[in-house]
Parts: C-alpha cells; structure tokens; sequence
C-alpha cells in the first residue's frame, strides 16, 4: 500500500499496510491528508456512506463516537449533511468511548454536554439511541453498569464503525498506558499527561476529574471498522510510536495493529515524524531537492555526532544517503556548501545590516530604518519567544511596533485577579461607582465551570495588558506603539472559542494597513495546545491574502517564531539571532514583567518550568546545535522562518 495524499474525489479505503518497500516501517494502514478540514470531511463521508447503506437495509447502524478536538470538524460536516443533504440519523445507534468520573451531565466539561452541542442536538438522532458512560453513578453501582454498558453494545451486534481520537500517552478512550489487551469497559486513573492537557478546558489542572469510565481495548478492538484521527505537530511523536513501534501496553494505540480494518487519518505535521516522511532517504530512493537535501545533512550531523565539515564519503554510504553523493558529488563539496548556508543564516543585524552587502544575509539592507510588527498572540509570547531579537531591533533604531492579538484574559487565574481587585478596593477610588467591590464579590462568588463575569474578563484584561506596557517600556519602545488588538474570535470568557471571523480579520488588515511594515514577525507555533496560535496565524495570512495587492506589501517580508512549546528544526532556519549572556538576563527580565503568568501559571502544558526557563533552554539548545555543526559558539539564539505568502 502506498500511502500518500488522499485526492478529494476517492472514498477513504482500508488496505493492509506493510506491503510495499515505501511502507515497510509501518504497521497500521495510514492516509495523509494536506489539514483536519479536508480529513474530517473524508471521514464525515464515510460515515454518512455508513448510515445511508445501513439504512437500504433497514438496518440499525452502530456508531461508536469519540470526543476531543479531533472529531469536531466530523461531526459539523455530519450536521451540515444532515441539514443540507437530507442524511437522516434515525436508524442510528451511538455508543461513546468514554466519561470523566464523577461528572455531571450538565457541566459544561462532560462529554455528554460535548456530545449534545456539537452533534446530537443538531440532527434527527432518537434520544434512546444515544449511549455515553454515565458520571454520576455511584461507585458502588460502578462495576456492574460497566458490564451493562458492554452488554449494550454486544446486544446491538457489536460496533460498525468506531471513531477515535488519540492522546499523547497514546491512549484511546481514556485507556491509558498499562491497559491490557482484554481490557472491557472500566473505571481508570487518569495518566497525569492526560490531565495536562484536559488542564486548559478546566482551567487549571487541578479541577481536572482525577477518574473515567471508558470502553476497553477489547471493546475497541472488535468494532468491524475503526479510523484514528490525528491532527497537528503535538501528535507526530506518538503517532510514530504508533504506527511503526511495537506493541506495548506503554503505548495502547499500538494494539491497533492486530485490528484488520483500521485506518489512521493524518494531517501533514501529525504524520511528520514517520520514516518516510522525516527521513525518507532510509525508506527508498529520493529526489534531492535543495530542502531536503539540507535536511539529511543536518540529520546526518546529529547522527554521527559530527560536525559538517567532518562528515566523510562513508558516512553518507552507511547511512542511507549515497544517492545524495551521486547526485550532488562528493562530500567534500556538499559539506561545504551545506556550512556556508547554514553560516548565512547568523546575523546580529535582524533587521538587516545598514550599507553592507547584503547577498548572503538573511534580511535587507535596504531601508536602514524599517518600520517593523511583531505580532504576539497573548500578551507575553513578544518577549518569550523573540525577547533577544525584539530589543536588538529597538537598539538598531528600528520603528517597532507590538500588536498583542489577544488579550489573554482566561489565563489569569482568580487569585491573580482578586490580588488587583482588592487592592484597588483598598485604594477607596471615589469614582468606582462600587465596581471593584462587585469584582471581587463575583470572583468569590463564581460557581465551578462558570464563565467569568464581563467586569473580571475585564479586570484580567486589564492586567495583561499592563504587565505588556511594563515589558515593553522596558524595552524601549513608546507606547504609542504598543497595540491591543482583542480580536473577538477569543472573547468568549472559555477556553472553547468561537471560529475566525470577518471581524478579526478585518482588524488584523487595519493595523497592518496603518503600520505599511516592512517586517512582520508573528508566532508560527502550529501546535499551540490551546490553539490560540493556530487561529491567530489564521487571521494574519488571511488579512495578508486581503493586503497582497497593496503597493507597500512589496516590501514587506514575513518571519514567523515560535513560542514556549517547540522550536524550528535547524534545516528549516532562515534566520537565526544570536544573544549575548547580557541579552539572555535582559530577555529573561521582560518576561518577568508579565507577573500573572509567573508561578503557578494556569495554561502550564507538560513542561512544569516557568516560561523564561523553558525559553532560555531552548535558546541555549539552538546555540549549542550551531557550534556542534561546527559554526560559531554562542550563549544563545533565536529562530525564524522567512514565509513566502
């Protein structure tokens, strides 16, 4: 089976894996597709396909459905085709993977609340037909509803078609690592990854249920037909795992590979890690573009723990890559040009070197003073992500320009809040009209999973953005340039947000618009785990996509960071910033300005470490990988992609 991009006239078709010499390394049948809409539409069909056959029959047709990110663009196609296409759910039966426990079927975090707002109170499903595990039975009532819960689903026939979504334990349902093979529906302790990120739809790790009810793996397992969902860069390491490692109790997607009708959809940065894509020269023969090419040298590097310079004839051979020698010639001459390329990359000067030759620096020299936007998502990633290169671009002389996109409200907890609240109350302010006393009596007040009142959304706003004033008036630049955007798509006082609108862009187009920037600088951390920096990259290339005709977009270039979570790969690098041990402290700093996201941060991720640990660390790590390919050796650096739109 060769698995490539899926076209959009085919059906989604199983086929064994491991078959052809381009698939050897994988285990599981996988379909890549070029992003979550068009593989979500792909598997919407197959599932509507499904229905409608079933229904020919005059027969039930048997859901099992999964919740999570990954479906939800399945199920807005399903309501779309229900609404559009006539597609009936009558004659279906759904059973869902799982439950937290306890949970309320009212609390806006179950999965019965999930279920009801994405999918079934938008179609012509018979209530009696919908199964999701129960939250609310009692723990001595626990065991038996479980068997009774299988028994349902064996009394249906079994499963036609089971949905799954896949977490970075590499748990489906809420099997976590140590699930066994013959595992049947059961209580089980949440793996403290998985709270870590359910943490951001409950605001805060510790309000995350610390137990599930969820189907088993042999449960999963004897569904006719299964497809796996996996969406972004976050989910590239266990999706390797998965596809091409062994089975192992420790990874319990793995158990997939002795099912005989299971199809794996990915997105291009879900499928990044596998074999044939990240290293496809070990697979089969390559045509050796400039960017791949680039790519095996520096793996080549890493493997051999060479630098480029010092790579030999015979370390292409044995790995894998003679054809690049073929090709391209000798080592000797790859080397050198791979050196001299990755070297241009370095500049001091990230807005480019006034009257110097500009021919292999990253950026122009020309204009000497550019007029530059750096676009940060929440009111902190400026100085985590770029806090070298911000403050070498205000020192240069450049006009520098901030616009925060959001204003980052959800992200300060009620502690933080209550702290500016009281204070503000203590100060007496005449002209409050009694508003501080009425925020601090709503942030005492707020029940579990209730959304923020509009004067603490407020109030939270209001803090960020002075904590953005402090760092970047430390900084150097004017408030004046210092812009807050507050695009609506964010402001909905939830973690959950609504899509990208015209009103966002709109926004996104004016700023740029009365800035005319000959450099924008913007977050390119696709795999944000609470999306934000998804949406607000959405909202940059289409308001660019708007400008694009605009005479003074001819000068302008685009460079994209990327935040706490991850970095660019050193092949993928265009520019990299080096920083002095007194720019570290002095990056270090500005973060610190932001106060409401120090200590106990509530969006943490996986990572304990405060933000500027994890910045410097990676900083630290993009330095030492530069001296190890035998370039200069430097405290730290910052990265950039140049993106051509």
């Amino acid at each position: 089976m060769k698995t490539k991009l899926i076209e959009n006239s085919k059906s989604i078709r199983y086929e064994e894996a491991g078959k052809f010499e381009e698939t050897r390394f994988e285990k599981i049948h996988n379909v890549l597709v070029l992003n979550s809409k068009e593989g979500s539409a792909r598997v919407a069909k197959e599932i509507s396909e499904l229905i409608i056959n079933k229904q020919a029959k005059n027969q039930q047709c048997i859901l099992g459905l999964a919740t999570g990110s990954s479906p939800i663009k399945v199920y807005e196609e399903l309501v779309r085709m229900h609404k559009e296409e006539g597609l009936s759910f009558v004659n279906v039966v759904t059973f869902n993977l799982d439950e937290y426990y306890p949970m309320t079927k009212g609390n806006i975090q179950s999965y019965y609340y999930f279920m009801h707002e994405h999918l079934f109170n938008h179609v012509d499903i018979l209530p009696e037909n919908i199964h999701i595990p129960d939250g609310t039975v009692s723990i001595d009532e626990l065991h038996q509803y479980c068997i009774d819960y299988e028994k349902a689903i064996e009394e249906k026939g079994g499963i036609d078609l089971q949905l799954l979504g896949i977490g970075r334990t590499g748990h489906i349902g809420f099997n976590e690592p140590g699930s066994h093979f013959n595992s049947e529906t059961r209580s089980i302790i949440l793996d403290y990854i998985t709270k870590v990120d359910a943490a951001p739809s409950f605001l805060g790790i510790d309000n995350v249920p610390k137990k599930a009810i969820t189907m088993g793996i042999r449960t999963v397992r004897k569904a006719k037909r299964i497809i796996l969902m996996a969406w972004g860069q976050n989910k590239a390491s266990i999706i390797k795992k998965t596809i091409e490692g062994d089975i192992s109790s420790k990874v319990p997607a793995t158990y997939l590979q002795h099912h005989n009708n299971t199809t794996f959809i990915l997105d291009v940065e879900a499928a990044s890690d596998l074999t044939r894509i990240n290293t496809p020269w070990l697979v089969g023969p390559c045509v050796w573009d400039e960017k791949l090419s680039s790519k095996a040298i520096i793996w080549l590097c890493q493997k051999t723990g060479k630098s480029i310079l010092k790579l030999i004839d015979e370390d292409y051979n044995d790995n894998g890559m003679s054809s690049l020698l073929a090709d391209k010639g000798s080592s000797y001459d790859l080397n050198i040009k791979m050196f001299n390329k990755v070297q241009h990359t370095i500049t001091g000067w990230p807005g480019g070197k006034p009257n110097a030759d500009d021919t292999s620096r990253p950026e122009r020299a020309n204009p000497a003073i550019k007029r530059v936007l750096i676009f940060s998502p929440h009111p902190d990633d400026d100085v985590i992500s770029m806090g070298g290169t911000f403050d070498r671009l205000v020192e240069q002389g450049h006009e520098v320009h901030i616009a925060y996109q959001t204003s980052g409200n959800i992200a300060v907890s009620n502690h933080e809040a209550l702290k500016f609240a009281e204070v503000t109350k203590g100060m007496r302010c005449n002209n409050d009209n009694g508003l501080m006393k009425k925020i601090v009596d709503d942030i005492k007040s707020k029940k579990e999973n209730a959304i923020d009142s509009l004067d603490v959304r407020k109030l939270k706003g209001i803090i960020r953005q002075c904590e953005s004033l402090a760092a970047t008036r430390y900084l150097g630049v004017s408030d004046d340039n210092v812009h807050f955007l507050n695009l609506p798509f964010y402001e909905t006082g939830s973690i959950k947000k609504n899509p990208l609108g015209e009103g966002d862009v709109k926004i996104m187009c004016a700023i740029i618009e009365e800035i005319k920037p000959h450099q924008i600088y913007a977050a390119g951390d696709l795999a944000d785990p609470h999306g934000t920096h998804r949406v607000s990259l959405d909202a940059l290339f289409e308001a660019l996509k708007i400008l694009k005709p605009k005479s003074f977009m001819n000068d302008c270039w685009l460079w994209l960071y990327r935040g706490a979570w991850q970095e660019w790969d050193i092949n993928e690098i265009d520019m990299a910033v080096p920083m002095s041990p007194d720019q570290v402290l002095k990056k270090r700093k500005a973060i610190f300005f932001h106060q409401s996201q120090k200590d106990g941060v509530m969006f943490q991720g996986n990572d304990i470490r405060e933000f500027w640990m994890r910045a410097e660390d990676r900083n630290n790590k993009t330095a030492k990988k530069y001296k190890e390919l035998g370039l200069a050796d430097y405290a730290a650096m910052e990265a950039f992609v140049r993106w051509h739109y």
